[in-house]
């Protein structure tokens, strides 16, 4: 896959807010890779804040819906994985400030 739509689809999905903590799944530090085949398919390899986090099929739902915006991508498939943990040493500088982390 070309950087050029790498970098398309983490735009995309830089529109999805994760509702807890009102920042980007990208700027948290969840999306760990992204991948599409000539098909068209895209892989998304993330995580989640939580194990338990309630919100997962919401996220993943908001994922695959900014996606399909986007007219090279025909399907989506989201692997939410627990290894690496996340940590907020994830998060972005942006993400950080946003929250008040340090």
């Amino acid at each position: 896959m070309e950087q050029e739509m790498k970098d398309s689809l983490m735009g995309a999905l830089e529109n999805v807010i994760d509702p807890e903590l009102g920042i980007d799944i990208v700027n948290l530090g969840l999306v760990y890779d992204v991948d599409m085949d000539d098909a068209g398919k895209v892989d998304v390899t993330m995580t989640l804040t939580s194990l338990g986090c309630p919100l997962g099929p919401m996220i993943v739902d908001n994922i695959k819906r900014e996606l399909a915006e986007l007219p090279e991508v025909k399907e989506t498939e989201v692997h939410i994985v627990w290894s690496p943990p996340w940590s907020k040493e994830m998060m972005s500088r942006y993400a950080k400030i946003a929250l008040g982390v340090r």
